[in-house]
């Protein structure tokens, strides 16, 4: 095993990475920007260099200086964690020249997966199902017009590099597809740096299923089963949970057969994630591998009591797995919602700043990821996720209302977080059922809470419950300017309560 391993990454990732390696007993390394100083995990970890200022580009993208840092410290691996380089093969190269081990698959593997279009010819040829569509990037109007007519329209537009969402446009006629290529292409090509663009046909409101698979350089590949992924904004998601409410015994059974298949089709080795689209009949659809740990890892773990980070370390160093898929059981029901700096009620747009009191929830069954405090500012620069809330419970049910519970004891000042969305989904009769899709945001969440008010019979009455709540805890001594809430003995600010989940300004 390894004596010191530096992680290339930032944030509640990196301090969950941090926490693997200190129980296996490996020294740690850090990186972190000017921006980054104060960050949970330059304090967690052994050792914490500065790599630049805060622009991604200028620190946690230097290839280089990442390389040259763990060379000089004496670092044998390096883990990307994900985003930044997680999968990028050119990190992965670098790593490979110098010597050091990454904490992932090669980067034949990365540069393989990673082109959208060579995965697809991959899978094919493997006879895995996948999205009707080109093969080839599309570089004038008409070759596009042409190829969605050949398709057929509704169709989705994609990069042909990287992922979350970036560079995917849905189109609905052939009018549109000019305009539409043109900002895919632009925004493609500030992402990844390569504006290629291709054509799928739309699967209109599917589900996003996900199979997770670890395999070593020994041959043997395993599943630990799926993540059901399909409450997501802009093609990201927001709430994953395991096992999912849409598969049957015999259809696990199935996708998690074409999930290994995959695997061993690409030459994968390490931990990654095979996606798929689920659609209406039950049919389902290769999407995509995402060649590295995935956010939504912690919901596999609660279920199957693995430990994905240090399953990655352990195959890195060159160890066999340990299991067999007979091995592998799943107990229970888990939930993670994806507490992101963004406002969901103004179309989730971003909220930085200063985090003035924070209060984590805790108790059975709870565990949160999180990679800031109080006191800590949140900057423009990065991915809005700032932490993760996953509750495990013996059923499904149970699993939601202890999220419900712990969303309730879940409190950050100073800045908006999609807390209260999250809190949305648990109430919705849309989600406890079972019953939604990728479309869940947009034909649900909108509609039924961005902007919902009460009545003003209702609202009079709250507001004077709160108000007897408030004069009641006046002769209790209080920080100057805040005031004791009628929900659990937290502060708040004076003027606004929540009841319920509303929120009011009192005048």
């Amino acid at each position: 095993m390894f004596k010191k391993v530096l992680v290339a990454n930032r944030g509640e990732i990196a301090v969950r990475i941090l926490r693997g390696l200190r129980e296996l007993g490996i020294a740690s390394a850090a990186v972190y920007s000017e921006a980054d100083r104060s960050s949970r995990h330059v304090r967690r970890a052994d050792e914490a260099y500065l790599i630049g200022p805060p622009a991604p580009g200028e620190s946690y993208l230097k290839i280089d200086r990442i390389v040259e840092l763990a060379s000089r410290i004496g670092a044998e691996a390096i883990h990307p964690g994900y985003g930044f380089l997680a999968e990028n093969a050119g990190f992965a190269r670098a790593c490979e020249d110098a010597g050091i081990v990454f904490v992932g698959p090669s980067s034949r593997t990365i540069a393989l997966v990673g082109d959208k279009m060579e995965a697809r010819k991959t899978m094919v040829a493997a006879g895995i199902p996948v999205v009707p569509g080109g093969d080839r990037p599309l570089s004038s109007d008409d070759e596009l017009v042409a190829e969605g007519e050949r398709i057929g329209f509704p169709v989705m537009l994609k990069a042909a590099a990287g992922g979350g969402g970036k560079g995917m446009r849905v189109v609905r006629d052939a009018e549109g597809l000019p305009a539409a290529a043109k900002a895919a292409r632009n925004e493609a090509g500030s992402a990844f740096a390569d504006d290629r663009i291709y054509l799928e046909k739309l699967i209109e409101n599917p589900r996003h299923v996900e199979f997770q698979i670890v395999a070593d350089s020994h041959g043997n590949v395993v599943h630990l089963g799926e993540r059901e992924c399909s409450i997501q904004r802009r093609h990201q998601k927001l709430v994953e949970e395991s096992p999912s409410p849409a598969l049957t015994k015999s259809l696990r059974a199935k996708m998690g057969e074409a999930a290994i298949k995959a695997a061993r089709a690409s030459g994968y080795v390490n931990a990654g994630t095979i996606e798929f689209l689920l659609d209406r009949n039950r049919d389902f659809y290769f999407l995509e591998v995402n060649a590295r740990l995935q956010v939504e890892h912690p919901v596999t773990e609660l279920v199957t009591g693995l430990d994905l980070v240090q399953e990655q370390l352990r195959i890195a160093a060159g160890e066999e797995l340990s299991f067999k898929q007979l091995d592998v059981f799943h107990r229970g029901s888990a939930i993670e919602c994806r507490i992101c700096a963004e406002d969901p009620e103004n179309n989730f747009y971003p909220s930085t700043g200063l985090i003035e009191r924070m209060r984590e929830p805790a108790g059975p069954g709870v565990r949160v990821e999180s990679g800031i405090h109080a006191g800590f500012d949140v900057p423009i620069y990065y991915d809005p996720l700032i932490s993760k809330l996953l509750t495990w419970a013996p059923t499904r049910e149970q699993a939601i209302e202890r999220m419900r519970r712990a969303l309730a004891e879940y409190s950050i000042e100073g800045i908006k977080t999609t807390i209260p969305f999250h809190k949305a989904v648990m109430e919705s009769e849309a989600f406890r059922s079972g019953e939604f899709d990728t479309s869940f945001v947009d034909e649900v969440f909108f509609p039924m809470y961005a902007g919902r008010t009460l009545p003003h019979a209702e609202v009079a009455a709250i507001a004077a419950a709160l108000i007897r709540e408030a004069e009641r805890g006046e002769a209790q001594p209080l920080a100057v300017g805040a005031k004791e809430s009628a929900q659990g003995g937290w502060r708040q600010p004076p003027g606004r309560r929540t009841w319920g989940g509303w929120q009011l300004h009192l005048k």
